[in-house]
């Protein structure tokens, strides 16, 4: 087997939440040019079935399942659908997130409890049924989840958020010391200032762009077709012996 044969995933299934645009987009047509056959989840219908459309439009393989995390019985049927569709889950990246912005002595509440349940308690939720599936199937897998610069360092107006994917990191390191005797290996992805629909704002805002511009060592905002590699790196045999670890893709911020 030559390295680049290393990488491909022929043979294998994929789940990706958020899948319906941005960075999910992306890693799933990534993950689906490397051979796998991915299920696309997310709440939009129209536009989940448009991202399977391309896929297969390209030569992949994909199932469009409209999904919201936040419903227990929806995550459910997202696996119950892989199994009925493809037999097996080889990988899940959970990429689903939101926000919200406010002063943190002001924060509502019921926001806080919406933006954790989003980012974290689904996340929870998701993994802990895709893992047992993993488990009684006995060939491994891969989960792979995106953290964020947050998950390192302090930003203001945004505490749920922040706490989330701190949590996302502490979870990532805890699943896989707790699951590396099943072949699971666990990792995350950390994203820096991505160009997407979530941070247009801040994009074109002058100055959150210039405090941007300044620290990130490659002059630029991300694209979402920058986390291709590393998706498809952690999902496949290439990263046989990595676990645990978040890979941050941030155009050299945390190195200032």
């Amino acid at each position: 087997m030559t390295i680049l044969d290393r990488f491909r995933l022929d043979g294998r299934t994929a789940i990706v939440t958020g899948a319906s645009r941005g960075l999910g987009k992306a890693m799933s047509e990534a993950l689906a040019e490397a051979g796998a056959r991915v299920v696309l989840a997310a709440r939009s219908a129209d536009a989940l079935t448009a991202v399977a459309e391309g896929i297969r439009e390209a030569g992949g393989q994909a199932l469009a399942v409209p999904t919201d995390v936040t419903v227990d019985a929806d995550l459910d049927a997202l696996v119950t659908r892989t199994l009925d569709e493809y037999g097996r889950i080889d990988i899940l990246v959970n990429n689903h997130g939101t926000t919200f912005r406010a002063p943190a002595h002001e924060y509502p509440v019921a926001e806080w409890d919406r933006v954790m349940a989003v980012n974290i308690r689904s996340v929870f939720q998701l993994t802990t049924r895709v893992a047992k599936v993993m488990i009684e199937a006995g060939r491994g897998g891969r989960i792979i989840s995106i953290a964020s610069l947050l998950s390192e360092i302090g930003v203001p107006l945004v505490p749920p958020y922040a706490a989330s994917k701190g949590a996302i990191r502490s979870l990532t390191k805890a699943w896989a010391v707790e699951w590396a005797q099943y072949g699971i290996n666990v990792n995350g992805i950390g994203p820096g200032y991505i160009r997407t629909e979530m941070t247009e704002p801040l994009v074109h805002d002058e100055e959150r762009n210039r405090i941007v511009m300044d620290r990130v060592a490659i002059k630029r905002w991300g694209d979402p077709s920058d986390l291709e590699g590393a998706v498809v790196y952690l999902a496949s045999p290439a990263s046989d012996y990595v676990t645990g670890q978040v890979i941050y893709v941030d155009g050299g911020w945390l190195a200032k």
